[in-house]
């Protein structure tokens, strides 16, 4: 099984460099996991409701949220954050 690519939306790479460095550590694992295998259950993804291809990940009280391109093998991050904050618009 080809490796997936991570790419992130600017805003996201920013949120990703502002978390605290273990969590960012934790994240950059949890990222390297899913390039490896997309639906590892190991990392507990949900699908989000509403949206095609949208998942998270829970890593703890953080939230990450991406999108699954399968026809390029990408996977898109779209936002990290706190549980209390990441689902808001």
């Amino acid at each position: 099984m080809a490796a997936y690519t991570i790419e992130f939306v600017k805003s996201a790479r920013k949120e990703f460099e502002r978390l605290p460095i273990k969590m960012r550590a934790k994240t950059a694992e949890a990222l390297h996991l899913l390039a490896q295998n997309p639906y590892s259950e190991l990392l507990k993804i949900k699908k989000m409701k509403g949206v095609a291809d949208f998942y998270r990940i829970r890593l703890g009280d953080y939230r990450v949220l991406y999108e699954l391109h399968n026809d390029r093998l990408v996977v898109i991050v779209i936002k990290i954050g706190h549980r209390s904050e990441v689902y808001r618009r």
